[in-house]
């Protein structure tokens, strides 16, 4: 899908501030875990803050094409950073869509500016693939709900976790109990919030109502307020350079001015929000993806065995052309759901569905097919490589794992 002259000057302007303020620091942020705060502030001075939100709160008031193409160029130079931004964007958007207007004045604008971060509260370990049955609670006392949940519990070894923006369970390791339902092992993992402890603000869904998924709401929960905690600080394979803790809530008062759209809309509201989110992370694969496809490239033509360049060798040349070829491919999917997105088409969630799935699973296997054209190389950290294996890894998981992006794409093809 061809670009027009302004989403190339976009896409050049993201390229290079990727190159310059955020490739020379990639390694060094993955390796001591660094929350890059004041990168995100100039990139968002570019308006990259607030892409898709709209211009009278400070955002770009970009389409979601747009978004896509500046993301993937981001992700060329930090992934991990990339996809915390495409979390925050996600947010921010949320708030503009379905927040009233002091909603919009009040939070939008810090937001935008990365005065302020934020993070989305969706999944629970108990609620991994079916976020509907949520248990946060937030029990209504005059002009306060009083929140109660943490985002912890036991899950089935046996369930495979659909996952909310952002946020994961872990292998259910150690087993340490049986699972009421069946009897099998269960273990007691704990699901994690992007940017938790270090955002300024948390896009809670929670249950007000009975149950299912008319019984959520979606409220901000605003840094600072008495009752929100955060667990410890996660280890993670990837995603570095962003911080990953429990959130969790023990009698916290949050306004009932902070709650977004009305009470009963916050499944839809999640909903909506990661239909983008998809769009978003899948874009951060094409960037990873891209940049590894360059890299591989590049050592092919300097690395010689036998006595001559690989690039020489055939078989070498031909995987790079199916790399190449993939990446084009998984490119056009997420364009193309882009577009059906903005154009609120019908078929927008499926084909929003149908590029994360086939983007990530083919950005992933491109990023290890290039580690492993560097030979041993490849799997020595000074190499940049095996980060984005590390980093783009996680995308086949989050936004939905991609088991459950087969599941929506099914389930639309048999109603048909």
């Amino acid at each position: 899908m061809g670009l027009n002259e302004e989403q190339k000057e976009f896409q050049k302007v993201a390229f290079n501030f990727a190159a310059r303020e955020m490739a020379p620091h990639m390694a060094e942020w993955d390796q001591k875990e660094l929350f890059p705060v004041d990168m995100m502030r100039k990139a968002a001075q570019l308006g990259f803050g607030g892409v898709y939100v709209r211009t009278d709160v400070g955002g770009a008031g970009l389409s979601r094409l747009d978004t896509s193409v500046i993301f993937e160029a981001l992700a060329t130079g930090c992934t991990s950073t990339t996809a915390y931004m495409s979390i925050h964007n996600m947010c921010v958007w949320m708030i503009d869509r379905f927040g009233s207007e002091e909603q919009r004045q009040r939070l939008c604008p810090p937001l935008c500016a990365m005065e302020k971060f934020a993070s989305y509260c969706l999944t629970e370990p108990g609620s991994g693939s079916d976020a509907a049955s949520l248990v946060t609670s937030a029990v209504r006392r005059q002009d306060h709900y009083i929140l109660n949940g943490s985002k912890l519990g036991p899950s089935c070894i046996h369930t495979f976790c659909g996952l909310g923006a952002a946020s994961w369970d872990p292998f259910p390791l150690p087993l340490t109990s049986h699972c009421p339902i069946n009897g099998g092992p269960t273990a007691t993992p704990q699901a994690f919030i992007s940017g938790g402890g270090e955002a300024d603000i948390y896009v809670v869904m929670c249950r007000t109502g009975g149950p299912g998924p008319r019984g959520i709401s979606c409220v901000v929960v605003e840094k600072g307020t008495p009752g929100l905690s955060f667990g410890k600080k996660e280890k993670k394979v990837g995603w570095n350079s962003q911080p990953t803790r429990a959130v969790i809530f023990e009698d916290c008062a949050v306004p009932v001015a902070n709650r977004i759209g009305e009470e009963g809309q916050g499944f839809l509201i999640a909903m909506k929000g990661l239909n983008g989110g998809r769009i978003n992370v899948a874009s951060c694969s094409l960037g990873a993806a891209h940049a590894s496809v360059v890299l591989a490239r590049d050592y092919l033509k300097v690395r010689k065995q036998f006595g001559e360049p690989l690039a020489n060798n055939q078989y070498l040349q031909f995987q790079l052309a199916e790399m190449a070829a993939r990446l084009v491919a998984s490119r056009l999917m997420i364009r193309t759901a882009a577009v059906a997105l903005q154009e609120e088409r019908e078929d927008a969630v499926v084909l929003c569905s149908m590029a994360k799935l086939f983007a990530t699973d083919e950005c992933f296997a491109i990023c290890n097919q290039a580690l492993q054209m560097h030979g041993g190389y490849g799997y020595l950290k000074d190499y940049a490589v095996q980060q984005y294996v590390r980093d783009s890894r996680v995308h086949q998981i989050l936004e939905g794992s991609n088991e459950v992006m087969r599941i929506l794409i099914s389930r639309s093809l048999l109603q048909e």
